[in-house]
């Protein structure tokens, strides 16, 4: 199953960061595959006023593991680089590390604390571009445009 998976950062040292949880997941992929974009530095958004820039990228894996067995390890990574317990944290506040699924191959997951095509990956722009440098063509589940498609409708709504 091909997974995507993006990345951010916005506190302490962001790259190292970003290179940990990215030689994470290679660690995680089977076969060999692992795509990984370029790593862009981006405004917060929705987050608590003053918080810093990000540094965003996405990488996508290839995984047998279920989608709940996935996401309890990339939360356990977290936890381990010193991002606070959700019921810790402040909603969207600075984090050293956040991995979030955005697709797991062509499967569409509802529960409450897991939503599969992630639900605001149309509306992130910081998203769709490093996800377009690896997937342009990717048809999310759900969907019926493209991700270049679906950037650039993004990107020309922000214009």
């Amino acid at each position: 199953m091909y997974v995507g998976i993006a990345l951010g950062s916005n506190i302490g040292p962001k790259n190292k960061h970003i290179e940990e949880a990215l030689s994470f997941l290679r660690n995680l992929t089977i076969n060999g595959h692992f795509l990984c974009s370029s790593i862009w530095e981006t405004r917060p958004v929705d987050c608590p006023e003053g918080s810093p820039d990000f540094l965003n990228c996405v990488a996508e894996i290839e995984t047998d593991l279920p989608a709940r067995t996935l996401l309890a390890i990339l939360q356990d990574f977290e936890l381990s680089r010193g991002r606070l317990p959700l019921e810790s944290r402040e909603k969207n506040g600075p984090r050293p590390i956040d991995l979030d699924i955005l697709y797991y191959g062509g499967e569409r997951v509802t529960e409450n604390d897991l939503i599969i095509p992630h639900p605001r990956i149309a509306q992130r722009l910081f998203v769709l571009g490093p996800l377009a440098e690896i997937r342009a063509e990717l048809i999310l589940p759900g969907y019926s445009k493209t991700v270049k498609e679906l950037l650039y409708e993004l990107d020309k709504n922000h214009s």
